[in-house]
């Protein structure tokens, strides 16, 4: 078993922090109130799942070989 290294000390690229946490996934939740006067006017849930897409994960659209695009849904 190694020590972990103290994260205060170490200088990390945005890049490499970036690639490290969209390599396992992020999940982005939160809740927004605009209130006035102790009276809740708007209330925003915010979720959010950010993830990198490998070659391995299958497309949702089915592929048509002879024009060799997949298929969207109306625009």
């Amino acid at each position: 078993m190694t020590a972990i290294e103290p994260l205060y000390g170490r200088e990390i690229a945005l890049v490499d922090l970036l690639d490290r946490l969209l390599a396992g996934g992020v999940v982005i939740a939160g809740d927004l109130t605009l209130r006035i006067a102790d009276v809740d006017l708007v209330r925003i849930d915010l979720k959010a799942l950010i993830s990198t897409v490998g070659a391995a994960v299958p497309s949702p659209w089915p592929e048509y070989p002879e024009r060799g695009t997949a298929v969207r849904g109306p625009s």
